[in-house]
């Protein structure tokens, strides 16, 4: 596995472009499938996860075809509903394909997803809203079939507003017979960038960006041209490594709009923020200040994607600060590997208390998940001394190499690949 290696301690400064989000990214390459025909999508970035679906798209039957950011997808050919095992375990993000497989051929295959181990993260809300759209849900041995010969409108619930939940039932339902309300929805801005790509493509729907979307279904959706919204966590990740080595960094292409939470616990953390257009910039020079309380929970509150790189920031504070994790019951295991760096943080269920200390220290750790990946980079861009991040094809999922991006701020820190591999890729 390949390694990054860090020589911390030096502030961070210049001028990066954000790119294109992959969770915006995923479900609109799977929405192509609706579209009997090419969809050319712009600003997609060069990711593991991403990858990986059009490597689906691919077995069922598209033509895929990668010039720099752009990609194009002809679906005119795509003839298989049946989700490839090996692939699917790969990524959680390929249960994205359900909604439009389905709406298309009137049936879907797939298996339990894989991804980050970071808590239970059930599809139950996925299968319920197809199911009261009108699918039927058989399981057996570990796969599962969805299958209907009409998809009718209907009123929906969420008990929780799932991101991806959500983004199925509005795939499923842009080509169901009549309106489908779905209430409690989730309300993130790649859900609104779903809804703007359907609704280029000739779907009706209104509300993302509310707790209530409707959607009127069509008969046909025809394809199209679009470029992806930028990518809001990584933006809030070059923030956060900006504020913690003391640096100063301007972000292009990116959104302000959706970083309202982070922006403003960064301004409590005493970090100075600019902020207009698509322009982010951060001045970090003094230690920041403890922040008393951050809660994690669905947008448009603190996201649980920048929880683990904000704890590095706060574990450098002046004071005490607390974390409570609210989405994923998992998502403090990056906090040992910071420990191991010199950080002074206790976990006490769903809270991390976190003590200020005045630096940390390098040191081999591994990154548990894409999220904890990020934060251990920050660590070691801040710390004293060399660190090593192994584990790092959890970061590749969702970070265009990171490495590259730091690097052109500043940073000492490079990519170790092992021997073996140079030497043999396959």
């Amino acid at each position: 596995m390949d390694k990054l290696v860090i020589e911390g301690g030096k502030p961070l400064s210049g001028t990066i472009r954000i790119h294109g989000a992959k969770n915006a990214a995923l479900p609109i390459m799977a929405a192509s499938l609706l579209a009997d025909g090419t969809v050319r999508l712009r600003n997609v970035p060069r990711l593991l996860d991403i990858e990986v679906m059009l490597g689906i798209l691919t077995r069922l039957g598209c033509e895929v075809v990668r010039n720099g950011d752009e990609v194009t997808i002809d679906s005119s050919k795509a003839d298989s509903s049946h989700v490839p095992e090996d692939l699917m375990k790969l990524m959680r993000s390929s249960i994205f394909l359900m909604g439009p497989l389905l709406a298309r051929f009137g049936e879907v295959f797939i298996y339990q997803p894989g991804g980050c181990a970071i808590g239970e993260r059930k599809i139950d809300m996925h299968l319920s809203g197809l199911e009261a759209l009108g699918a039927v849900i058989e399981e057996s041995g570990g796969q599962i079939r969805c299958a209907a010969a009409k998809l009718k409108g209907t009123d929906i619930h969420l008990d929780f507003p799932s991101v991806g939940a959500t983004e199925n039932i509005m795939m499923a339902a842009v080509l169901a017979e009549g309106r489908t309300t779905l209430t409690n929805a989730a309300r993130e801005p790649e859900i609104q960038d779903l809804q703007n790509f359907l609704n280029t493509m000739g779907a009706s729907i209104s509300g993302a960006g509310t707790d209530t979307i409707t959607i009127q279904g069509v008969k046909k959706l025809v394809p199209c041209e679009y470029e992806i919204i930028p990518d809001r966590i990584v933006a809030g990740t070059a923030l956060i490594a900006a504020a913690a080595t003391r640096g100063s960094i301007t972000l292009r292409n990116s959104n302000p709009s959706h970083l309202v939470s982070l922006l403003h616990v960064l301004r409590r953390a005493g970090i100075q923020i600019r902020a207009y257009d698509d322009i982010i910039s951060v001045n970090g020079l003094t230690r920041p200040k403890a922040v008393d309380r951050i809660v994690t929970s669905p947008y448009p509150a603190f996201p649980t994607d920048l929880q683990s790189q904000i704890m590095v920031l706060l574990s450098l504070a002046d004071a005490t600060s607390i974390i409570k994790e609210t989405v994923f019951e998992g998502r403090f295991k990056h906090v040992g590997e910071l420990v191991r760096m010199g950080a002074d943080i206790t976990v006490d269920l769903h809270s991390a208390i976190i003590r200020g200390v005045p630096r940390l220290y390098g040191a081999t750790v591994e990154a548990t998940d894409l999220r904890a990946g990020a934060a251990l980079v920050i660590a070691g861009l801040a710390a004293q001394g060399k660190t090593t991040v192994e584990q790092i094809h959890h970061i590749d999922r969702g970070y265009e190499r990171i490495e590259e991006m730091f690097q052109s701020l500043g940073a000492v820190v490079y990519r170790e690949t092992p021997l073996l591999k140079q030497l043999d890729p396959a």
